[in-house]
This record gives C-alpha cells, sequence and structure tokens, in this order.
C-alpha cells in the first residue's frame, strides 16, 4: 500500500486523479473542507474504482488538523503517508481580483502549513497543481516550462508565490531531499466517461465548459463570448483544452516519477499539462452543437482585460520525462461533459 495524501480531493481536478491513483495502485486518503465542492463526489469516486476512501473535513490552515492526520498514518496499524498532491486552493480569478487577501490567505498560508507538516513527518515527495496562468501574457507560442513567468492577478500570483516557496525548498541544503513537482495546467475540460463526475462549481461558472453546459441545460439563456477582434482565424481566442482524465494520468505520471528518485535527491521540476494545439472559442461551441445536437445560444461580447489571442503549450518535457501525453480528442472532452451534465441536470 503506498499511501497519498490528496488535498482538495473531492474537488473537480482532484477527483478525477482519486480515480487515476486507485487504478494505479496508490492509496488516496482525501483532506478537504468543501468550500468548493462536495462530499458526494467521494462517494461516486468509491463507485467508480469499487473501494472505500479515507476523507477528512478540514481546513488546511489549521495545522494542528493536519498534524493528527499524519500521527495516524504513522502507527503501526496504518502505513505512513509518503507523498502528498497539493489541489486544495480557491481559483476564481474575478473573485481574486475582487478580494485578494481572501486568495492569499487561503491559498498560501493552507500550502505553508502543508509543507510544515510534511517536513514534520519528513515526506517530502510533492506534487503541486499549478497552472498556465503563470506565464501571463505569453511572448511566443507555444509555451515551455523555461518561458517567463509573469501574472495578472492575484489568483495567478498565489500559483507563482507557493511554485517559487517550492524552489526555495529544494534550494534549503540544511533540509535536503525535497522532490516536487509543479504541474502547469492548461485548460482542464470533460469529466469520467461514467458520468458519476464532472466540474460542478458553486455558483455562476466562471470557466468556458461549465459556462457551456449550463447554456445547454437551459440554467443559463445564453453565452457571451469575450471578444470577436482576436488575432484568430474566426476573431476568437484560442486556448490548449486538455480532457481531465488525461489530466489526471499525468499527476499519477508525475508522482511515479518522483518514486524514481533516491531519497537524498532534491528536485524541483515543472511540466506543462496540455495538448500542445489550441481551439477557439466558436470552433469549441460549434463541434459541442455538432455533437451533442443543442443549439446554443451566444452573442459576442468586449474583450476582457489580460485576455490573449493565443495559448497553447509545448508538451515535450512532459513527454521526455514523465513519459506522459494526451490521448483524448476535443470529441472525447465533448462526449464526457455533456454526459456528465446531462446526468446532473446542470
Amino acid at each position: 500500500m503506498n499511501n497519498v495524501l490528496v488535498t482538495g480531493g473531492a474537488g473537480y481536478i482532484g477527483s478525477h486523479t482519486l480515480v487515476s491513483l486507485c487504478e494505479a495502485g496508490y492509496t488516496p486518503i482525501v483532506v478537504d473542507n468543501l468550500c468548493n465542492s462536495d462530499i458526494e463526489s467521494i462517494k461516486n469516486v468509491e463507485s467508480i474504482v469499487g473501494r472505500s476512501i479515507a476523507f477528512y473535513d478540514i481546513d488546511l490552515r489549521n495545522e494542528d488538523d493536519l498534524f493528527d492526520i499524519f500521527v495516524k498514518y504513522d502507527t503501526d496499524e496504518l502505513e505512513k503517508i509518503q507523498s502528498v498532491i497539493h489541489f486544495a486552493g480557491l481559483k476564481a480569478v474575478g473573485e481574486s481580483v475582487e478580494f485578494p487577501l481572501k486568495y492569499y490567505d487561503n491559498n498560501i498560508i493552507s500550502t505553508l502549513s502543508l509543507l510544515s507538516v510534511m517536513q514534520s513527518f519528513d515526506v517530502k515527495k510533492f506534487v503541486f497543481s499549478s497552472s498556465a496562468t503563470v506565464y501571463g501574457v505569453p511572448e511566443t507560442v507555444p509555451i515551455n516550462e523555461d518561458s517567463k513567468r509573469s501574472v495578472t492577478n492575484p489568483y495567478g500570483r498565489t500559483k507563482l508565490m507557493i511554485e517559487d516557496i517550492c524552489y526555495d525548498l529544494v534550494e534549503q541544503k540544511s533540509n535536503e531531499g525535497w522532490q516536487i513537482a509543479l504541474l502547469r495546467y492548461f485548460n482542464p475540460i470533460g469529466a469520467h466517461p461514467s458520468g458519476l463526475i464532472g466540474d460542478n462549481p458553486k455558483g455562476i461558472p466562471n470557466n468556458l465548459m461549465p459556462y457551456l453546459l449550463s447554456v445547454a441545460t437551459g440554467k443559463i439563456d445564453e453565452m457571451k463570448i469575450f471578444g470577436g477582434d482576436y488575432d484568430t482565424k474566426d476573431g476568437t481566442g484560442r486556448r490548449d483544452y486538455v480532457h481531465v482524465m488525461d489530466l489526471a494520468r499525468g499527476h499519477v505520471s508525475a508522482l511515479d516519477w518522483l518514486f524514481t528518485k533516491s531519497s537524498d535527491e532534491s528536485v524541483c521540476e515543472s511540466f506543462n499539462l496540455g495538448t500542445g494545439v489550441s481551439v477557439s472559442v466558436l470552433e469549441l461551441i460549434n463541434t459541442f452543437m455538432k455533437e451533442t445536437g443543442v443549439n446554443i445560444k451566444y452573442s459576442i461580447t468586449k474583450r476582457r482585460m489580460g485576455d490573449i489571442d493565443e495559448c497553447y503549450a509545448d508538451i515535450n518535457k512532459s513527454k521526455n520525462v514523465l513519459d506522459w501525453k494526451s490521448e483524448l480528442s476535443l470529441i472525447d472532452m465533448i462526449r464526457d461533459s455533456w454526459n456528465w451534465a446531462s446526468k446532473l441536470k446542470l
């Protein structure tokens, strides 16, 4: 049994990664305060994998509660936690601009608490859920891991700051052995093919696919496309969309890679997780209508500040080092998203 603590495991990407971890032979232990998720996702993951998953409703900022969990798994009865995948964090860009202190408090303090407890128990294999937002407005595409990092909002800054904390940990000669993978996601969409888990954000959706699904199911009347005058073929922005199950496999690949390292080796490496191709907003909408037969009413409005023409990943490092690449197509992403939304009545 290889115990891996998964923070934020009841969330969208976290819940799908639980499935992949179980399939790969890992034993996930979930901590989540359910501020933007639901315990039902854990129950549905259990239905998919056919086994129970340990779950603890705690806030990572409460270091004592987190410490107690590590103690529990450092006994003769239960095997020690050997690694951590860290998803937990607030993630709405617009909200972060309105409430920056809320984001710094939640995302940074929780991570510091987590790393401190890990260090106390000599648990130093760490996979961090970062984001392509750390690239800010890229100078060129495709974007590789050595591209300049910059941010345009507090949410992105918390990701960049946590990355820098991780780099500093590895440079800390007095405490060697930290082994860290920073996974920079591009645009995850899709759902598990069972339709039991998917992206179900609380409140008005901030991301394109949940927004599109809300229009498709009649929850929202019309979809607004932010900007139709970009320097692209159809005038709408182009992004790198990656299936959430491919993304989930990426975390397993990163964890597998960390377990190839000797205990005294220190490493902190960043990896892009995307498809390496871009799709425009209109292409996504039109493909959705074609594949589902559902008409989507939309209108084009003004650009949002900070949005760019095109953004997509160079994934060669992930291929070469992690032996990972995306396998599922845009049609797979749409099919699985619609299957999830149809069952949930989003």
